[in-house]
């Protein structure tokens, strides 16, 4: 799947990007797909950590970035950020990579064979977007969905969670070819949980419109079962 996240932003939030330190730290959160912290963005572009903090700040005023602070041992709480959910995707690439994308959604036949290539490569990728270490996998998959572009919402269950998609990021390549990117998305949720919890298990994957979103995805988890 498209590893670029693109965002349909008011006015004030595209003055906000306009700047290329604050684009590419957006840009960096959408990357890692996970929140990152002060130091380590500051790190990753070769700033002042101070310089950086003013950049992060603008961006949540914005509305764009969200900011947490985590105890790490005996030390301050540290700000960590990430991809504000409210950050609205619009699933349009402003580059040829759209076209390119839409030309090989179409070449590729959804057969069974095709198909289930793609599951086995979208697990491939999810197994990579895993993030070692994490305890949380509710909160894990919402920033790894946020960072997408998915908009998501997560339910507690008795059994795990469901997570229902705000937006489908990838709406145009969906019409050219729905089997094929739907197939591919549950390889890449399924390769993300397997490589969070190998005993975590897909329990529900419903697509739905992509111009109105609401797909589904259910998770079960071993220690709630």
């Amino acid at each position: 799947m498209c590893k670029a996240l693109v965002v349909d932003l008011p006015k004030e939030s595209a003055d906000v990007l306009r700047d290329p330190t604050r684009a590419r730290l957006f840009e960096l959160l959408g990357e890692r797909r996970r929140p990152a912290a002060t130091d380590e963005l500051a790190e990753s572009l070769g700033m002042h950590v101070n310089g950086i903090r003013r950049h992060l700040d603008r961006l949540q005023r914005a509305g764009l970035v969200d900011r947490r602070q985590v105890v790490h041992g005996r030390g301050r709480p540290r700000d960590e950020w990430s991809i504000s959910p409210d950050a609205e995707p619009a699933g349009e690439q402003p580059t040829g990579y759209a076209e390119l994308s839409r030309w090989l959604t179409r070449a590729i036949p959804p057969s069974k064979a095709s198909l289930r290539q793609l599951e086995r490569t979208g697990r491939e990728v999810g197994r990579e977007m895993a993030t070692a270490g994490s305890d949380d996998i509710e909160a894990t998959i919402g920033e790894a969905f946020t960072a997408l572009g998915f908009r998501p919402s997560i339910e507690t269950t008795a059994e795990g969670f469901i997570c229902s998609l705000g937006n489908c990021p990838y709406r145009e390549l969906v019409r050219e070819n729905p089997e094929v990117i739907c197939t591919l998305h549950r390889g890449l949720t399924a390769g993300l949980l397997a490589g969070l919890d190998p005993a975590a298990e897909l329990s529900l994957f419903e697509p739905r419109d992509p111009d109105r979103a609401g797909c589904l995805v259910g998770v079960a988890l071993p220690d709630r079962a």
